[in-house]
C-alpha cells in the first residue's frame, strides 16, 4: 500500500543534491514533448534544477541538456558473424539493451564521484537489474502499469532503494512486486500553463493513437453539439486514417503536433477539455496541464484520471477541475459537457494549484531523493517482495 510522505526539508537545511535522472529511451526529452513520460522528466529537471541541485539527464538522443551517453540510437553495433545468428534479437533491442548497460557503466565508473542519488524514470529492466550494482541508492518512479520485463527484473532480484508511484492507482497495480510506494502526483508549471481566457471551443490533445481513443471526443463531442479541435502527433498511420483522417471537417480540425508555447496557448484558449482513454492511464497528465490553464476537464474514469480531478480521498465526485464519467460512454461524456462549460475558470486553475503544481511534486520527490541519500536505512527501504511475492499472489488466484 501507498506510504506517507516524508516531510520536505526546509530551504535553508537543504542541501545541493547531484542527481541522474534516467529517462525515456523511446522518445528525446525535447520539445515537442511526444507524450506524458516525456514531459513529466523534462518538467522535473528544469525544476530541480531551478532549485539549485545539479541534474545529469540520460536520455534519448536528442534529448535537451542531457549527458552525451544516450539511452537510444548508437554506440554498439554487432559483429557480421551475430548478424548471421538466425536467434539473434532485433538490433534494435540489442542497441536500448547496452545504450542502457553503458549509462549504468558510467554510472559505476565516470560519475562515481558525483553523483547522490540516481532517478529511475526509464521503462527498461537493466536499472533495476543492476541498481545493486551502483555506488548509490536509487529511487525508481513507476510510471506505467507492471509490464513483463519489469516485474520479470524484480521477481529475479532486481531492486531499487525507493519506489515513488505516480497515483493510488498505479501504486495498488505494482503492490504484488514492490511491497508499497510513495505516492508523489505528477505536476505542472503554472508558468506555462497560465490561466486561459477561453473561448475556443472543445478541445482534445495528446497521441493520436487507439489507446488514446480521440475518436470517441469527436464522437461525443459531435453528441453534444460542439466543434472539436485536435492537437497531436499521428503515431499511428493505420488508426488515424481509419477513425480521425474520415472525421475530419466542418465539425472536426486537427491541427497537428504543437508543443511548448503554442501548445499551452492553445489549451487556454479551450472552454473544455475531453480525456477519452481505453485503457487504464497511469495519471493523466494532459487533464493536469488543462485545469492548470482553467480549462475544465471532462473524462473517462480510467486508472489515475479520477485523482487528478480530485486529488485526495473522499473528495466528491464534482470538483471544479472538472468531470468524470463512466469509461468509454460517449453519452455520460456528452451530457456533461454542458456542467463542464459552466465551470468557472478561475476556480479551476485554483483546484489545480493547490494539488498539481510542479512545485508541489518537485517539493515530494526533494523529500524521497533526501531520504534515500541521508535515511539510515535507505539500502533496501524499497526491497521488492520478489519471487515469493509472485508465487504468494499465484498461489491465492
Amino acid at each position: 500500500m501507498p506510504r506517507p510522505l516524508p516531510t520536505p526539508p526546509t530551504a535553508t537545511a537543504a542541501r545541493r543534491l547531484t542527481v541522474a535522472v534516467l529517462g525515456p529511451s523511446r522518445f528525446p526529452v525535447a520539445e515537442p514533448y511526444v507524450g506524458g513520460l516525456e514531459s513529466f522528466v523534462g518538467g522535473l529537471v528544469a525544476a530541480l534544477r531551478a532549485r539549485g541541485h545539479r541534474v545529469l539527464l540520460f536520455a534519448a538522443a536528442g534529448s535537451t541538456g542531457a549527458q552525451p551517453e544516450v539511452l537510444a540510437g548508437g554506440g554498439w553495433e554487432p559483429d557480421e558473424l551475430s548478424r548471421q545468428d538466425p536467434s539473434m534479437p532485433a538490433e534494435a533491442f540489442l542497441r536500448e539493451h547496452h545504450a542502457h548497460l553503458a549509462v549504468l557503466n558510467a554510472l559505476r565508473t565516470t560519475y562515481a564521484g558525483e553523483v547522490d542519488v540516481v532517478h529511475n524514470n526509464s521503462l527498461h529492466h537493466l536499472p533495476l537489474t543492476l541498481s545493486s550494482t551502483l555506488p548509490v541508492p536509487t529511487v525508481t518512479t513507476l510510471h506505467t502499469p507492471p509490464t513483463p520485463w519489469l516485474t520479470a527484473a524484480l521477481a529475479a532480484g532486481g531492486s531499487s532503494h525507493a519506489f515513488t508511484a505516480v497515483s493510488r492507482f498505479t501504486a495498488r497495480q505494482w503492490a504484488p512486486w514492490v511491497g508499497s510506494a510513495d505516492v508523489v502526483h505528477n505536476g505542472v508549471d503554472p508558468g506555462r500553463w497560465r490561466l486561459g481566457p477561453g473561448g475556443g471551443g472543445l478541445l482534445w490533445f495528446g497521441r493520436l493513437v487507439p489507446e488514446k481513443a480521440p475518436h470517441l471526443a469527436v464522437d461525443a463531442a459531435a453528441r453534444a453539439g460542439h466543434h472539436l479541435h485536435l492537437v497531436g502527433p499521428a503515431l499511428d498511420e493505420e488508426y488515424f486514417a481509419a477513425q480521425i483522417a474520415p472525421r475530419l471537417g466542418r465539425d472536426v480540425t486537427w491541427h497537428g503536433h504543437l508543443g511548448g508555447a503554442d501548445l499551452s496557448a492553445a489549451v487556454g484558449r479551450a472552454d473544455a477539455v475531453l480525456v477519452t482513454p481505453v485503457w487504464d492511464e497511469p495519471f493523466g497528465l494532459v487533464a493536469a496541464e488543462a485545469a492548470m490553464s482553467g480549462t475544465a476537464v471532462v473524462a473517462f474514469d480510467r486508472g489515475g484520471i479520477s485523482e487528478v480531478l480530485r486529488p485526495n480521498v473522499g473528495e466528491p465526485a464534482g470538483v471544479p477541475a472538472g468531470f468524470v464519467v463512466p469509461a468509454d460512454d460517449v453519452a455520460a461524456m456528452a451530457a456533461a459537457i454542458p456542467a463542464a462549460l459552466a465551470l468557472d475558470r478561475s476556480g479551476v486553475r485554483t483546484a489545480a494549484l493547490a494539488h498539481l503544481s510542479v512545485a508541489t511534486m518537485v517539493g515530494r520527490y526533494e523529500a524521497v531523493l533526501r531520504t534515500a541519500v541521508d535515511g539510515p536505512a535507505a539500502r533496501g527501504a524499497g526491497t521488492p517482495r520478489g519471487v515469493a511475492a509472485v508465487q504468494d499472489r499465484v498461489a491465492a488466484s
